[in-house]
């Protein structure tokens, strides 16, 4: 009979799947510690001694310094594609996403939902690994779930807990991730946290209890955050993201697979087909990656990667993994011709290439697939419906699933008090408090000092006019405003200047007339015509000003406005007279 048969319609039903299921997760795990067991060198006794070993540490556990540990904290090549699969950033690249993180991380709640594509954008392109704990807590909501339930976990952690769950626990703790650093050494500091967290979602979720499947997810956020944090962002797993995963029957994950097998029939359908014919149920092969969010499948370089994106987009990201590796491995005649039975084809799905799961093609495939939470959701309620109807109603109602970290934040807004962010080391200071009082009055007294100070006005600035004027500027007038009239007796000669020669050499005239010296006109003496005819010996001599001499080259002096008016209103007069006479 199969699993997918054996549950659900009772609640002893329910338990004997959940019993079943992690029987299988059970062989596989001890399946990858035996093959992770011969990538790595034989390990003395005196190594594995779980009583001598106080910490975590790979040299506190009794590793020496030739033992090697990976950038992420695998010892002895435990990860052995991590290395390969892992893309290096450079320096200068990696410094600018923090910069941009930790402005986002700034202005989390402006950033959602005025900019949540560029978020999502980041997300994709990889979270900074310095601040990877950091933007999982905001990305899935348990910052806000933290503040908002202050104290809870403290309390929580103090309680004892029920006794089978706390066994059950206790011996699931040495399989989670045995090979790194953090989880190393019975009693070390990463199993008694994950003790903690473990324990302490039994007591805030009596009626679902504990799953062995959430050991691994609590795992991979200790190693990026605190206890306390690590607990927030497990119950925000558990209830917003994969909803009913854990619970009694496993009713959502057997679901899901149907909504996984749905899917494959549209983006590749010779896998579809393939699974069809041996009767394959998705039960079989997805459970381990769906229940554990791929972290004991991929190599950690790409686990990290996934997890950005899932923490952002919601379920649909582990929908279109999971795609990813049924497409890659089922996908073509050639790989199944090799699997002509059910058997060989769940070994070859146990056993994906590494080249399928590198970081870089792996997440470029994931993006490529036209998988959206629309279309996750349309599945759910056609595969729903169908449940109802072959097997009846769901046994365990499951709220209901959030599809990324933008629908977490809308069905719970927080506060700007809530995304505060905290500052992670505080120092104290050695002064005592009235010390200290004092210091700070007079820091408060000079800040007033200095801003009176720079407050205090300048007189104003008096603008000096521009004597020599540009083509824009306008006219200025011929005298100064400011300056005293000119007494009308004092000589037009300023004093200061030197005397002007009375007999300034000429240029010598021509003897042929020409048009300018015409007889007809007259000479001037300080624009004033000469009296050297009959009709004009009336008019009176104007003496001559500044002791000017007379100039006969018309030439070299240039009538003004009036003079021509005085030239004129002196021919009429004449006229007059000539007339009269």
């Amino acid at each position: 009979m199969l699993l997918s048969e054996k549950a659900g319609t009772s609640t002893s039903h329910g338990k004997t799947n959940r019993c079943i299921i992690e029987r299988i997760m059970a062989k596989i795990e001890n399946g990858r510690q035996s093959a992770d067991s011969r990538s790595i060198r034989t390990i003395s006794s005196s190594h594995m001694d779980d009583e001598s070993s106080l910490g975590s540490d790979s040299e506190m556990n009794g590793f020496t310094n030739d033992r090697h540990t990976d950038k992420y904290g695998f010892i002895g090549g435990a990860q052995q594609y991590s290395e390969e699969s892992a893309q290096d950033v450079p320096p200068e690249v990696l410094r600018q996403r923090e910069v941009k993180w930790l402005d986002m991380l700034s202005n989390w709640d402006k950033w959602m939902v005025k900019r949540h594509k560029k978020v999502r954008l980041r997300c994709q392109k990889g979270i900074p690994p310095s601040l990877r704990g950091r933007a999982w807590l905001y990305l899935s909501g348990g910052k806000v779930k933290r503040e908002q339930n202050r104290g809870k976990f403290e309390e929580l952690d103090s309680q004892a807990g029920d006794p089978k769950e706390l066994d059950v626990i206790e011996k699931d703790l040495h399989r989670q991730f045995p090979f790194h650093e953090m989880f190393v050494s019975r009693g070390g500091h990463g199993q008694k946290d994950l003790f903690r967290v473990l324990k302490a979602y039994t007591l805030y979720r009596p009626e679902e209890g504990y799953c062995q499947a959430q050991a691994p997810i609590a795992a991979v956020l200790l190693m990026h955050m605190p206890a306390e944090d690590a607990f927030w962002g497990l119950v925000q797993i558990c209830e917003k993201y994969l909803p009913g995963y854990y619970s009694a029957g496993l009713e959502a994950i057997q679901l899901d697979g149907e909504i996984l097998y749905a899917l494959t029939r549209r983006v590749s359908p010779i896998t579809y087909r393939h699974l069809e014919k041996h009767k394959i149920e998705p039960i079989l092969y997805m459970t381990e990656w769906f229940m554990c969010a791929f972290s004991r499948t991929l190599p950690w370089a790409s686990v990290l990667r996934v997890w950005d994106m899932f923490l952002c987009d919601g379920v649909k990201i582990i929908f279109r993994v999971g795609l990813v590796l049924l497409k890659c491995m089922l996908g073509t005649r050639e790989k199944l011709n090799a699997c002509q039975g059910q058997y060989e084809t769940m070994e070859l799905l146990r056993a994906i290439e590494p080249r399928y799961m590198q970081e870089g093609f792996l997440v470029r495939e994931v993006l490529d697939v036209p998988i959206s939470e629309r279309d996750v959701e349309s599945e759910h309620h056609v595969q729903l419906k169908r449940w109802r109807k072959n097997r009846g109603e769901l046994h365990w109602k499951s709220p209901p699933r959030m599809h990324g970290a933008r629908a977490i934040m809308a069905s719970e807004p927080p506060s700007r008090q809530d995304l505060r962010q905290n500052p992670t080391i505080i120092v104290e200071s050695p002064l005592p408090a009235p010390q200290l009082q004092k210091r700070e009055k007079k820091g408060k007294e000079e800040k007033k000092s200095i801003k009176k100070g720079s407050m205090k006005k300048t007189p104003p600035v008096t603008e000096i006019p521009n004597p020599y004027n540009l083509p824009g500027d306008p006219k200025l007038p011929l005298r100064d405003p400011l300056l005293p009239l000119r007494d009308p007796l004092l000589p037009l000669r300023d004093p200061l200047l030197p005397l002007r020669d009375p007999l300034p050499q000429l240029p010598l005239r021509d003897p042929q007339p020409t048009l300018r010296d015409s007889p007809a006109q007259k000479p001037l003496v300080n624009d004033t015509p000469l009296p050297n005819t009959l009709k004009d010996s009336h008019l009176p001599q104007q003496p001559a000003l500044n002791d000017q001499p007379v100039f006969n080259d018309q030439s070299l002096l240039k009538e003004s406005p009036l003079q021509m008016s005085r030239q004129s209103l002196s021919s009429t007069e004449a006229d007059h007279q000539d007339t009269y006479l």
